[in-house]
């Protein structure tokens, strides 16, 4: 059984809406073996009800965020959106496991602290910079939406950054001698 983190802002989490939460968002764990700690943010903003999602799982860490009127169907609109993610990449996954290049290992929470003494750093990630060639590292940044992925290649062991270009292409910075 999954282990859930649920935290509410400006919002009670009552039993009813933990039940709720975990019934849906733990539907997730029905297409993975290993999850690790599920996290879910449930939080009231105007009129807004915003429900983030965090699920890690084999390798691989599925991200989704809905805003309605509604709660509850933030909820259900979150899970079908980390569904769709699932479905998407799952034949993906497989076709990559098969061919040996993903890696099975749970992957943790974020981890790394970045200071800067001119910037004011406003959020601090932690993560585990995993070993992984370039595609899969494409496929992680598309699967968590974001605009760059930091990973370490498997064949050179150096930190790498891959990113989404203005133009939808990628690019790649290496780091290294």
């Amino acid at each position: 059984m999954a282990t859930f983190t649920i935290r509410g802002k400006n919002i009670e989490v009552t039993p009813a809406l933990h039940d709720y939460v975990e019934k849906k968002v733990g539907k997730v764990t029905k297409y993975f073996d290993n999850v690790g700690e599920i996290t879910v943010l449930l939080t009231v903003s105007k009129d807004r009800h915003i429900v983030e999602v965090t699920v890690p799982v084999q390798g691989i860490l599925l991200r989704g965020q809905e805003a309605t009127m509604d709660m509850y169907t933030s909820i259900d609109l979150v899970i079908e959106k980390i569904e769709r993610q699932i479905r998407k990449y799952k034949t993906k996954l497989e076709k990559r496991f098969r061919e040996g290049s993903i890696r099975t290992e749970m992957m943790t929470p974020p981890a790394k602290p970045v200071e800067e003494d001119e910037a004011v750093v406003i959020k601090t990630k932690r993560f585990v910079v995993k070993p992984m060639d370039v595609q899969e590292a494409i496929m992680q940044m598309n699967l968590l939406n974001h605009d760059f992925f930091v990973y370490r290649d498997d064949k050179t062991e150096d930190v790498n950054v891959v990113y989404k270009r203005k133009d939808g292409k990628y690019g790649l910075i290496e780091s290294g001698l």
